[in-house]
This record gives structure tokens, sequence and C-alpha cells, in this order.
């Protein structure tokens, strides 16, 4: 392997190609500075795949100043929290000219699938960053792994334990006891090889044994009281089969592979804070074996993302989608970024909101309205403008000829010219927004009513002359005549000064498609605080209907995002939409008018 990044490593490291948010800075960024100047990891050298020191012996130095890893367990959906760390790990890479692996945790063959790491994968592509070469799996180490800790075994630092789970649990102790020695914890070395050469052939159940590291069962720190780092599970893995019946826990696994990786900077939430004595502790124990070499990585913990009107629990989104709260994991009202995808949120919202949120040690709870704000900012420059009227109702321009119709103009986006103009057919009958009509019109109200002039929008001026109902009462057409020499962009345009202005379409051109209109998931800013958090949620976060639509939405493609004048930024969904037949999700407001 050459000793310089390849074109094809630096796209990866940086994110080439996609707007970056400016940085803002962190202890972490402090941390990696001090470090690049204190030439920390300069020594590193690298064989051109991970593997132990010893099968590094005359590598090049190691190209990279800084590696970074994003290591999720494929056990479920990725969420809006690890948009958060994916942004973070990759964008500390890019920015101090390393590269971020992309590894995954997969030592739980019973929770695990391979639709989670095809998820995953397209996540983190869909964010903006890609890992080059550097796809990593812990299932890549499990010959590794194992032979780590027969070393821990021969070492005289683990022991097979034979304990029920049950009695090892009570031994434990807890924050305030210490815990008890294990029966089985003076094993000799010899016998525990054994065991664990047989654990490894197949030749006992599930729970009849474990592998526990020897620390101290009396330590404050309920982590280095002899954790177990491999258990019997008689389950297929989904990349490595029925090869193995005994897998390593995730606090030894996933720090001997950062180990095995280079990772300079093992970042993660603070809920991992007290699991960092442990790391230190094994691969300290690893390199004074002579298995890995100096410098080792460290740990570094940040405050997890808490967000108001939302649940980042894994097991709560599972009881979520299991009991059909949601319609799948891809729901557009879920906080997974797969529905997040769908909904019509960006990429680059969500690596604006986590530039604009930071990095602390300290928790915190965001508003989830900082998110949708990050959005809107985005949507608002990106996205196209269209017409659609949600709420029908007819209007009649009784003096304008019955099979006339001509085109008005409007541009694409107000502070985009250079994107165009498009025409908008126009005709005798329209549609307009039913709450642009009031009968009897309450104080301020300058759209329609009878004797009242309002502009339509980019067309005429018109005059509310009345309207029809049916046998029941209700408003089925407004009548109005017009202005032809009212017509926006002519000469005479000007000479009309009304205060309304409404949109609208026309009926013979405009077209009926699927709207959803999304709101919050839940109606309290922290569901479950004070009952069960399905009790909370929002009866109204979803509603659907049928609107009208400017003709040129009938191609819209799936993903492609607009802005519906007045009414907020929408998306044609992904999943439901088909040829010539989209379906529309507002993915939010032309402002935050959340009322809780």
């Amino acid at each position: 392997m050459s000793s310089k990044p390849t074109h094809e490593d630096r796209a990866s490291a940086s994110g080439e190609g996609h707007a970056q948010p400016a940085a803002v800075s962190n202890f972490l960024r402090a941390v990696i500075e001090n470090d690049l100047r204190a030439g920390r990891y300069a020594a590193r050298r690298w064989g051109g795949t991970p593997g132990p020191a010893a099968t590094h012996a005359g590598a090049a130095p190691d190209p990279w100043p800084v590696r970074t890893r994003f290591p999720p367990e494929p056990n479920g959906y990725l969420h809006f929290g690890h948009a958060k760390s994916i942004c973070l790990n990759f964008g500390l890479a890019r920015d101090y000219g390393g590269v971020c692996h992309m590894r995954f945790d997969d030592t739980n063959p019973t929770k695990e699938e391979q639709e989670y790491v095809d998820s995953i994968l397209d996540a983190v592509r869909w964010l903006g960053f890609d890992w080059g070469k550097h796809l990593y799996y812990a299932s890549d180490y499990f010959r590794t792994l194992y032979e780590f800790a027969e070393a821990f075994i021969e070492h005289g630092y683990a022991y097979v334990d034979s304990q029920s789970a049950e009695a090892m649990r009570a031994s434990r102790g807890t924050l305030t006891e210490p815990g008890c020695d294990s029966p089985y914890r003076e094993r000799s070395a010899q016998e525990s090889l054994d065991l664990f050469r047989r654990m490894k052939a197949g030749e006992f159940a599930d729970g009849t044994h474990v592998l526990r590291l020897k620390i101290d069962m009396a330590s404050a720190n309920i982590n280095l009281r002899d954790p177990a780092i491999y258990r019997i599970r008689h389950a297929h893995h989904h990349r490595t089969g029925d090869a193995w019946c005994v897998y390593p826990l995730y606090d030894y696994a996933h720090c001997i592979s950062d180990a095995l990786e280079n990772i300079t900077h093992s970042i993660c939430t603070l809920e991992f804070e007290n699991n960092r004595a442990l790391y230190d502790w094994i691969v300290e124990k690893l390199a004074d074996f002579g298995l890995l070499a100096h410098p080792l990585p460290r740990q570094y913990e940040f405050a997890r993302l808490n967000l108001t009107y939302v649940v980042l629990s894994k097991r709560k989104l599972i009881q979520l989608v299991e009991d059909k709260h949601v319609e799948g994991w891809d729901d557009p009202r879920m906080p997974t970024l797969v529905g997040a995808r769908r909904r019509g949120y960006t990429p680059e919202g969500f690596r604006a909101f986590a530039e604009r949120i930071g990095v602390s040690k300290a928790d915190s709870s965001i508003d989830l309205s900082v998110l949708e704000e990050c959005m809107r900012e985005h949507l608002n420059e990106s996205a196209p403008r269209r017409i659609a009227v949600l709420d029908p109702l007819k209007l009649v321009i009784d003096n304008y000829p019955e099979d006339a119709e001509e085109n008005c103009e409007a541009p694409n986006h107000p502070q985009k010219p250079e994107w165009g103009r498009r025409a908008l057919p126009f005709s005798r009958e329209l549609w307009i927004e039913r709450e642009d009509f009031a009968e009897q019109p309450p104080k301020g109200y300058f759209r329609l009513f009878p004797g009242n002039r309002v502009r339509l929008r980019y067309g005429y001026v018109v005059e509310c002359t009345g309207c029809d109902k049916d046998a029941a009462g209700n408003i089925m057409t407004v009548r109005c005549s017009y202005f032809p020499d009212s017509k926006s962009g002519t000469p005479g345009a000007n000479a009309y000064k009304v205060k309304g202005n409404i949109h609208w379409l026309s009926a013979r051109h405009a077209y009926a498609a699927p709207i959803r209109l999304y709101d919050r998931l839940f109606k309290t800013p922290h569901p479950g605080a004070a009952e069960d958090f399905v009790a909370e949620l929002n009866p109204d976060s979803m509603r659907q209907s049928s609107a009208q639509v400017e003709p040129a939405l009938r191609e819209a493609q799936p993903e492609a995002r607009f802005q519906f004048e007045r009414h907020g930024y929408f998306v044609a969904d992904r999943v439901d939409s088909r040829a010539g037949a989209p379906v529309f999700n507002r993915a939010v407001g032309l402002k935050d008018s959340w009322r809780g």
C-alpha cells in the first residue's frame, strides 16, 4: 500500500463534492489539535489492512494523521442521534486531513441482520459521507479476538466461569458494595484454556460457561468487576455463518477493533464514560503481551443528542413499530434517518444541525424546532416553488370567456432569477383555498368576500360578487369578475391597489394528488417523562387529503422537493410515488407553527 492517501481516500475523508457548514470549535477539536502538535500518533505503522502489531513489522508509516470511526451495531435503523455521531466522526476526519472508518460491531448474531447493514450504509452515504476503502466489521477480527482471549487466559488475566447468569449478577455487587469472587476465579489457566477451546468447538449449550477477565471484584467501577468477554451462542451469523459458536462481547471487541484499525480518537457518547477504564485496561494489557503496539487509541465521550418531541430509545422505537403506532421504520414521523429522508428532510439540513448544536460533555435538550429550522433554511435555498391548493374551493370568473385560456408567469425561485420562470395556465374556472373566502369576513380579513377585490397571484385582480350554496347551506362556488387590464406584469397592473393576494390554479389544468401533512409524533416535549410515552402520541401527527396541484408536478420524480407556496416544503414520496402519480409529503412548514 502506498504511504500517501489516494484520491479515492481523500474524497472519502473530505466529503468532497458537498458544501460543508463552517466548523465550530469544541473540546474534541482541541484534543485532536493538541495530539497533532505533540505528534502523539506519528509513530504508527500501517500494513495495508488492520491487524495486530506483529503483522505490521516493517510496515510504512500510517498515512493518516487522524483516524476516527463510526461503529454502529447492525441491529436496527439509524436515528437522529446517529446523524450527529456520523457528522462528528466523518467531519473531524475531513477537517484534519484524516480518514473515518465505517465499522460494524457485529458481535451479537441473534439480533443482527444484513438488512440493517444495508440500511446503515445507505444512510451514511445519504448524509453525504463515504468511507472509501475503509469498510470493516468486528467479525473480520473474530480469529484475532479469539487468539487474544487465549492470551489473556495464558497470562492469568481471564478464566472460564461456570456460574449461572443469575449467580453472576448476584455476586457482582452494587454501586456501594463490592462484588464477590466467583468460585471459579482461581481455575488454572490450563483448565480455563481447555474449557474455552471446547466452548469454541461447540461442546456446551448456550449459557453453560462464559469467559471473564480477572481484574478486581472490589473495584468502585462495576465495569472492572471481572467483566464477561465471551459467551456461547449457537446462532447463525449474517457474515460468518455457522463458523463460530462463541462470540465476543461489545466492550471487549470494540476497543480491540479500534486498536487493530489504528484509530486515534475513539469518540462515543457519555453513557460509555465508565467503560473507558475497561477499554484502556484491555488494550494496555494486550500491548504488555506484545500483541498491540503503542500508541494506543483513546476514548473520548460527548453528550448524546436529546431532542424534544421525539424518542431516541431503540426499545421505544421498536415498540412504536411493532405495536403499529407508526407504519414502519421509514414512517416519515419516525426519528429515523430512513423516515427523515422519506419525509423530505435533507442531508445538508442534518449537517448544518450538527454544526449548530455543537459538541459538549454536558447533557442538554435541544428543541426540535432547531432541527426543523435547519431543514427549512436549506429547503428555502434549494427547493423550486410550485402551487398547490390543499383545500380546494371553486372560483368562477363570470366575465372571462368560457373557452379562453392563457398563461401567467411565475418565478421558479423568487431569489434565483437564473432558475427562470414557468407558465401557469389560466382559465375561467379556478381552484382557490377555502380559507381565502369568507361570506362574513372577520375584522382585518383582506381576502375574498362579497364586494372585495384581491389579486390572483401572478394573474389578474378580481372582485367577488357572491357565492353559490347547496341545499344544506354549504358554499360550493365563489363568483367574481375580473379586470382585463390588471394582469401582473402588464403596464396597467399597477393601477389596481389591493391588500389581498391569493393563490389559485386553473381547474381545467390542475390535477388531484394525494397529500400527507405530517406533524410532530408526540404532543409533549418530553414523551414518557411522567407516564407511558405511547399515551403522549399526537393523534394529528398525520393528515391525508387530496389537493389540486400544478400540472407540471405530475412528472415529479421520487424525492424531488418543492416549496408549495404558503404551505411549506414538500417531497414526492420515495416509496409510494409512481410515474405520473406522485404522492407528496410535507417535510416542514414555512415557519414554526407548532402550538403544543
